[in-house]
């Protein structure tokens, strides 16, 4: 059965569904027969919500594979994650509200730091500030000049993510990668993956040449990564789907880029887990679905930060009380992914989930945590199908067959 088939059963009533997702959620111990984050935290509400709740593992995309952020949020939505796999420059073009063309060809620009020999020291430039960022961008837009007529696009992502878009004819997105994902490697060079992408991979060595050579004297953001390469895809929204009216919440441009190809309304943009929760609480009789994104619980684990992702937890589980005391019909805790601090980065693990709603069957699990949810009701289950379940205690799905 595939995640299509509740399109075919949707009813649209005057239930309510929260998702609160900590992204990079999943963790491991430090050392044998330790505690992940999770289960380091204290978390004395999202333990009590457990206990009223059916609790379970879901795999973002399959057995065995490490996820991107972009096909674990589309699994969260119910939507088949390979099937909708783009690059995640077009996500955070939509994230910046770029004006978007058929034109165009979207990449995902990390500024990194790479030493005199052109080796990556850092692949986030030491998490530039925004303001930084903005600079820079700056100075790239007046100095790069491509050939052929091709324009080029320089927009602030946040802190030292980017994105840089190329306007022209015959742009493929079938180029491979330039991040090596590690440090203390040479960048890789835009090679194409398909003969008619040759075009395009030289153009892209031209732009990486010139952003090297402009940037040499920068301190920390000299070099460019390039990822996550995208032409303009399309995609039936939430509404359309599901018949749900739903807003984002985030702070992150390619989640609310992800929200925007979805049809989503997107919130304006919040700073603190505290900003989400007071937009929460402000919009929540104008909507009927709502995904808080909280960050943070990400980014420390993949600073590889074991205490400070352990904090954000503990952030977020005291501003629960105030989601559950709006009463949703169905509130979902997990995250998109896993990103271990051990591991600084995201990894193929399962993500322990809450589902609870008034028609679910608490399963016995008495505490938030990996270990625990491996015990739960719902199973270890693929989390394209949390979506369904989500409608289904909604009361939004009907019989299907006679």
């Amino acid at each position: 059965m595939g995640p299509e088939l509740i399109d075919r059963l949707i009813i649209k009533n005057e239930s309510k569904i929260v998702y609160l997702i900590m992204d990079g959620l999943g963790g491991l111990p430090l050392e044998d027969g330790g505690r992940t984050e999770l289960e380091t935290a204290r978390t004395p509400n999202l333990d009590a919500l457990a206990r009223r709740s059916v609790c379970g593992l879901l795999d973002p995309v399959g057995y065995g594979i490490t996820p991107g952020s972009g096909p674990a949020h589309f699994s969260l939505f119910g939507y088949d994650p390979v099937k909708t796999n783009v690059g995640r420059g077009l996500l955070s073009a939509a994230g910046v509200d770029f004006p978007i063309t058929d034109r165009d060809l979207f990449m995902r620009v990390n500024f990194a730091t790479i030493d005199g020999e052109g080796r990556v020291l850092d692949r986030r430039a030491g998490r530039i500030d925004t303001e930084e960022n903005r600079r820079i961008c700056a100075k790239l837009k007046s100095r790069v000049k491509l050939p052929g007529g091709v324009e080029a696009f320089f927009e602030t992502e946040k802190e030292h993510r980017g994105l840089f878009v190329l306007r022209g004819d015959d742009l493929r997105e079938e180029i491979g990668e330039t991040d090596p994902q590690k440090t203390g490697e040479f960048p890789h060079q835009p090679s194409p993956l398909i003969p008619e992408a040759e075009k395009t991979a030289d153009l892209i060595r031209t732009l990486m040449d010139q952003c090297k050579t402009i940037l040499a004297d920068e301190k920390k953001a000299n070099m460019v990564l390039f990822r996550g390469y995208s032409r303009l895809h399309r995609f039936p929204g939430m509404e359309e789907r599901f018949g749900l009216k739903a807003l984002t919440i985030a702070g992150y441009p390619m989640y609310r880029g992800i929200a925007r190809l979805l049809g989503m309304t997107v919130a304006p943009v919040t700073t603190t887990i505290d900003d989400e929760i007071q937009a929460l609480e402000r919009y929540y009789r104008e909507y009927d679905f709502f995904f808080i994104h909280v960050k943070p619980t990400d980014s420390r684990g993949e600073d590889g930060d074991f205490k400070a992702k352990v904090k954000v937890i503990e952030e977020v589980d005291a501003l629960v009380p105030r989601i559950t005391a709006l009463n949703p019909d169905v509130l979902v805790v997990t995250g998109d992914h896993s990103t271990p601090a051990a591991l600084a980065g995201h990894s193929w693990h399962p993500v322990p989930a809450i589902l609870y709603a008034k028609t679910c069957r608490p399963d016995g699990v008495v505490r938030f945590g990996e270990r625990d949810c491996t015990g739960g009701g719902l199973g270890r289950i693929p989390m394209v199908y949390l979506m369904g379940l989500a409608l289904a205690h909604a009361r939004r799905l009907e019989k299907f067959g006679a």
